[in-house]
């Protein structure tokens, strides 16, 4: 008997995936529908910057040619979610910005208010291209994000040879 599991030919990663990202895209409805944040909810959203379908200002991608974070909590406007991606307006040292974000280009999904975190399989061509995340700068939010690991959903598909 082998120790190695069969190939799968349904792909469950993809299945999984697509499912935590509608997560994403439900809780910002929510947060779309209620005209704004309950409580001290506040969002941390890493994407990749250079995914099919992102549009964001020319500096950003100069900036962040990977990948970057934004944060969603006192100083943000017009969001709208669609099924496949949502937008919203921020403002970069008080340069108002409209930021549009397919969710297959999120790879993290963090509130920090109740400890909540997703992440997802980067979806890059080759490993090589990985480059370090960095945050994007917009204006600040007044909480600092809390890092205890608690509550945090981590999906990883490598496979052991």
């Amino acid at each position: 008997m082998s120790d190695t599991p069969p190939e799968s030919l349904i792909p469950y990663d993809e299945i999984v995936q697509e499912a935590l990202r509608a997560v994403v895209g439900r809780v910002l409805g929510e947060v779309e529908a209620n005209g704004g944040l309950p409580g001290q909810h506040h969002f941390y959203i890493t994407f990749k910057t250079g995914a099919p379908g992102v549009d964001i200002p020319r500096h950003l991608t100069e900036r962040f040619p990977d990948e970057m974070t934004i944060v969603i909590q006192n100083r943000f406007w017009d969001l709208k979610v669609r099924p496949d991606a949502f937008e919203v307006g921020l403002s970069f040292n008080q340069v108002a910005s409209k930021l549009i974000i397919p969710f297959a280009a999120v790879t993290g999904f963090v509130d920090p208010a109740v400890n909540f975190a997703l992440q997802f399989q980067a979806q890059v061509e080759d490993e090589d291209d990985l480059q370090e995340t960095g945050a994007a700068g917009n204006d600040p939010p007044v909480a600092a994000p809390i890092e205890d690991g608690s509550n945090v959903v981590s999906v990883d598909f490598t496979r052991k040879k």
